[in-house]
């Protein structure tokens, strides 16, 4: 044998090539998985609800109702259009409160994370705000911006304020001092550092305050609603509970939960199509 006619032995760096029309697996989770899931998920929830038609028949109608008479109070609550109208005035009040928490704990959040003067300023005061139980100092937010629109937008605001402000500090203390100090290895100025290194490794925390904020902020809508203008769902909720009609009380508590677990989904959307690498792995 000839040294033409010895065979290419593949070299140890060389990718493998697989021959022509070979098949590829997909290496991964099989597809049924997620419809199985669903399909569990379902069940649950047929299951609950059934349980829940079948056992709250049996209760006095004073103390607990059932599925069918809730959705039957419901359409009366839509067809007459209090529940649309409560609706929309919490929603108001809900949204906006949102986005000025949202603005401002993101804001402050990376100036007490970043800047250690600004943290020994400000650290004792959002310690003392976020550990009082804010629900006490109702009656004076009434005193200072009366029964109205602006009572209940004050007080959304503050209970929502805290977990996006504390998780967005967590988020900024959390970046590798390697990443910084590559930046400023580069003379990359401030703002550069806070653009390019600080806000997408703070994104994650970030995003969690605004989830675990929108739960705050419908409790602080709905004791808003309570304690001063009583109106949107709040009031259908102290309305028909004085008149006990647990049926019709449901409906806006129902209405809270859809709501809540709506604009957390809505979230989380919102983090997938910013920050498109945390999901890559899942």
């Amino acid at each position: 044998m000839t040294i033409t006619d010895a065979k290419p032995q593949p070299r140890l760096d060389e990718p493998d090539v697989l021959p022509e029309g070979a098949d590829i697996e997909d290496i991964g989770p099989p597809p049924q998985q997620k419809s199985r899931i669903w399909m569990i998920r379902l069940a649950s929830i047929v299951f609950v609800i059934g349980a829940w038609e079948v056992l709250g028949r049996r209760v006095d109608p004073l103390f607990m109702s059932h599925p069918s008479a809730i959705a039957v109070a419901g359409a009366h609550l839509i067809s007459t259009g209090e529940l649309l109208a409560s609706l929309t005035s919490s929603l108001r009040t809900l949204l906006l409160a949102f986005v000025i928490s949202s603005v401002l704990g993101v804001a402050l959040g990376l100036l007490i994370g970043r800047y250690r003067t600004v943290e020994a300023a400000t650290d004792w005061l959002v310690n003392a705000l976020y550990s009082t139980p804010l629900v006490a100092i109702v009656p004076l937010v009434v005193l200072w911006f009366g029964l109205g629109d602006a009572a209940k937008l004050f007080i959304v605001t503050i209970l929502a304020i805290f977990p996006i402000l504390i998780n967005t500090i967590a988020g900024v203390r959390n970046v590798p001092a390697m990443l910084i100090d590559v930046g400023a290895a580069f003379a990359a100025k401030e703002h550069q550092v806070f653009t390019k290194i600080i806000l997408p490794s703070a994104l994650p925390y970030m995003m969690t305050g605004l989830r675990l904020g929108i739960g705050r902020a419908i409790i602080g809508m709905v004791v808003a609603e309570f304690f001063t203008a009583i109106t949107g769902l709040g009031a259908l909720i102290v309305k028909y509970g004085n008149q006990y009609d647990t049926a019709s009380m449901f409906v806006p508590i129902f209405v809270l939960m859809f709501m809540g677990v709506t604009l957390t989904m809505a979230v989380r959307y919102v983090e997938e199509w910013i920050a498109p690498w945390r999901y890559t792995e899942e």
